[in-house]
Parts: C-alpha cells; structure tokens; sequence
C-alpha cells in the first residue's frame, strides 16, 4: 500500500470528518436490498481501464465535480464513489456535498476491497 504524505492525510482526514462513509459489508447489504443508487469509480482514466466493478459509472477525479451535473442532475441520488482504498472518493464525497449532492457517500476500502467482495468485475 502506498504510504501518503502528511499533507494529503490532513486533506483527507479534514474530508472524513464531514462526508459519509460505508465499509464494504455496508455497501453489500445496500445492493442486496436493491436500493437505488450508482456505483462511481472516482480513479483514473488508466486504472478503471485496467479493471473496475461491472456496471460501474467512471467519472475521474479530475473531472467529476464539472461534469456530475449533467450526467446525474438529480441531487438527491445516492452516489458510492470508490477509489483505490477510500481516500481520492472521500475528497470527491466532500466536493459533491458542498455542490449540494445529500447522499454522496465514500466507500473506505475502496477498489481493494471490491476486488475481495466477489463482485463481478470487468
């Protein structure tokens, strides 16, 4: 796992404290109970090409906060970004809540955990 610089942690953490989060179990159970909401992988262009969860929505960290409102107007959608282990996605949680989105919400563990969940991937 790559060891982060302190600076970054900060960002993150200062994030953390204000988005919701759910661990892998927690976003199993949601699927499960058929609740609607998307899948939002927030990595790279390169890494969701290398491999990223079926059905997945791919809107980059890069680009998200220009481009979410026009390919998901609707505020009010639960939105469960993931990223490589749940920090680039809670950064993304925090930008969308101050953009007005209610249920943005990070997946700790992020791809490193899907890949584990035995769901299927492409």
């Amino acid at each position: 796992m790559k060891a982060h610089h302190p600076g970054f942690l900060a960002l993150v953490n200062d994030a953390k404290s204000r988005v919701q989060e759910v661990d892998i179990a927690a976003y199993l159970a949601l699927r499960a109970s058929g609740a609607p909401h998307l899948l939002v992988d927030t990595r790279e262009e390169s890494e969701f090409a290398a491999g990223h969860v079926k059905g997945a929505l791919h809107l980059g960290k890069g680009i998200i906060e220009r481009d979410i409102e026009a390919v998901v107007p609707d505020k009010d959608t639960k939105l469960v970004l993931y990223c490589g282990g749940g920090f680039r996605s809670a950064l993304v949680a925090d930008n969308l809540g101050k953009m007005g989105y209610t249920q943005a919400i990070s997946l700790d563990g992020g791809w490193r955990a899907l890949q584990a969940s035995g769901l299927e991937l492409e």
